[in-house]
């Protein structure tokens, strides 16, 4: 089963195969991401192991929706030694997030 996943905004789309599915993860989504995929894979009889290959969108979007959906595809990818690609076919050993812009991280206020 082919995976394809897109953190970069607040909405989720994670497709398996040809089915797509959409989830509004907003601020939820390092705590549910796992539990999301998970649900969606056992809705088409089928767990983790059933994982062929894994496609994520690397950017630009959500600073932290990428670094988080970048961090779940490594581990999978890597854990279960399947192939991993980014958005443009490539295969790659590790997603790196494309923000489009320089990271705007506030600096401490004290």
């Amino acid at each position: 089963m082919k995976l394809y996943l897109d953190t970069s905004s607040p909405k989720t789309i994670l497709k398996l195969d040809d089915k797509t599915y959409e989830w509004e993860s907003g601020r939820t989504l390092a705590r549910d991401l796992h539990k999301f995929i998970h649900d969606k894979l056992v809705e088409n009889n089928a767990d983790w192991q059933d994982i062929s290959e894994i496609t994520f969108f690397a950017g630009p979007g959500s600073f932290t929706g990428l670094r988080i959906g970048a961090t779940v595809v490594n581990t999978l990818a890597q854990d279960l030694n399947i192939p991993l690609y980014n958005h443009r076919g490539e295969k790659v050993d590790v997603i790196l997030p494309e923000y489009g812009r320089p990271a705007n991280i506030t600096p401490p206020k004290k």
